[in-house]
């Protein structure tokens, strides 16, 4: 009998290399006769480090590789950071798991201050999501934005050689590269709402890949695919994609999902903030009532002065 094989596509930095091999290993606990390759490839976003994702097309540009060697079947599955996953899928492909969250949060980093409200004015800030810019200059509008490209070890160095007086991550990364350690604060979800997905590993495969969608279903977590089922519905009701000051963060507190939708101007000089809660199986609902509330606060005007910059 041949032993069933999967070959899983990932990008090659540090953080998705984790990403793939935890899911490998998840898998062999399941399967232990299954032989797993991962399959390590360079995007097009790895390869335009000097670029803003905003300018260059946004973080679709992390996943199209990695979907090519689906769709021409070098590889069965690929695993994605869901923040990066742009909100509509190729024809052929999907995203049937998603695994448990880790944490959604956005974290400060720095070398010499303990906080957001401790950095002096005009203190350089790195980041390369609009979505946190326009968060933070709300909170903070005399510091200096900086556009920060990079695996997470290359943004950490560009800080430890005093490029900035602090950087913003994702806490999920930091905690998978066991580097919690350089957080000094967690930005609260009221300080800095999460992008769509953030902290949620999302497994991808061919729609009509029977036995591999057998194999992946034991990673399903149904709680974490609820939230993201109403997070992505409403950034694609919306129209905001990845590279837009677009968040979206839904969680479940005794059976009820609720929602927060955020749209901001990229200097924070207004934000537009939506809530709605529900049933889990609601979520797709939920989605579209925030982004809907949104679009009547103005939000496709805010949109629109983007696309057109």
């Amino acid at each position: 009998m041949n032993t069933p094989q999967l070959i899983i596509a990932t990008r090659e930095s540090p953080l998705a290399l984790w990403q793939a091999n935890w899911v490998k290993a998840r898998l062999l606990e399941t399967h232990p006769s299954l032989s797993i390759e991962l399959l390590g490839m360079t995007t097009q976003a790895d390869r335009m480090l000097d670029i803003s994702l905003s300018t260059v097309g946004g973080k679709g540009l992390f996943v199209k590789e990695l979907e090519e060697a689906l769709l021409d079947k070098r590889a069965d599955i690929a695993v994605h950071s869901m923040k990066d996953v742009p909100m509509e899928l190729p024809s052929g492909l999907c995203i049937p798991i998603v695994c448990e969250r880790e944490d959604p949060r956005d974290a400060f980093v720095s070398n010499e201050f303990s906080s957001i409200t401790a950095l002096p004015s005009g203190a350089v800030v790195g980041t390369s999501s609009l979505r946190r810019q326009s968060q933070l200059l709300s909170l903070r509008p005399d510091l200096t934005i900086v556009h920060l490209r990079g695996n997470v070890n290359t943004r950490l160095a560009k800080l430890d050689r005093g490029e900035y007086a602090a950087i913003i991550l994702a806490a999920a990364g930091l905690k998978r590269l066991g580097l919690q350690e350089r957080i000094r604060a967690f930005l609260s979800i009221e300080e800095s709402l999460p992008a769509a997905g953030q902290g949620i590993l999302g497994i991808e495969c061919r729609e009509a890949d029977e036995q591999t969608l057998q194999l992946i279903a034991v990673l399903k977590d149904s709680p974490s695919m609820a939230c993201i089922t109403a997070e992505r519905a409403m950034c694609l009701r919306i129209g905001g994609g990845c590279q837009a000051p677009v968040a979206a963060f839904a969680d479940i507190t005794e059976n009820k999902l609720t929602l927060r939708g955020l749209v901001a101007r990229i200097d924070g000089s207004l934000i537009l903030r939506a809530q709605e809660s529900g049933t889990l199986d609601q979520a797709e609902q939920i989605g579209i009532k925030v982004a809907n509330e949104l679009l009547s606060q103005g939000a496709e005007d805010i949109l629109s002065c983007l696309r057109k910059a």
